[in-house]
């Protein structure tokens, strides 16, 4: 009797397996390498973009409400610390700058490896000034790494610049 069980479930494992096959090709089919790395790009580009654009008012004209930021809010908490940022203004402008190109970059996938490293930059700063926001900063990192490591995809003007000019796919 026992033997009969194992052989009538034993029966069913090659629709189960099937099945299970069947539904991991189809996750590869919705996963593709290319919509990963460009969801992947657009992901950490937003929450950089929404930054930036609070730090403007104009065309190259930081907001006032930036520079106090930078000048009486935020502090970088090092050994021995907090202290204030070096010369806030020009913090203020290259933050601000950081934000609004590197996710232009990015979602466009252009120079996709070095505007990854940018905001990977950025997210050590960001971290160092907001130490508690570790759990958002570390998803931040994991995305500009994976991003640096994989590339851009296929999805990018980097791919299709590399294509135009023959150089070998990575």
């Amino acid at each position: 009797m026992i033997t009969e069980q194992r052989m009538a479930a034993a029966s069913h494992l090659p629709s189960v397996s099937l099945l299970a096959d069947k539904a991991n090709r189809l996750v590869q089919v919705v996963a593709s390498p290319s919509l990963v790395q460009f969801v992947m790009r657009v992901a950490l580009a937003v929450p950089f973009w929404r930054s930036g654009m609070l730090k403007w008012s104009g065309f190259l004209k930081l907001s006032d409400t930036a520079t106090t930021l930078f000048s009486d809010e935020f502090m970088l908490h090092l050994p021995g610390g907090p202290y204030h940022y070096p010369a806030p203004t020009v913090m203020a402008f290259l933050s601000g700058s950081g934000e609004i190109l590197f996710p232009i970059l990015l979602v466009l996938g252009l120079g996709t490896r070095f505007a990854a490293l940018g905001l990977l930059c950025m997210t050590a700063i960001v971290e160092l000034t907001v130490p508690d926001g570790w759990p958002v900063h570390i998803t931040w990192a994991a995305m500009a790494l994976g991003i640096m490591a994989y590339g851009p995809g296929r999805a990018s003007l980097d791919h299709l610049l590399g294509r135009l000019m023959g150089l070998p796919n990575k």
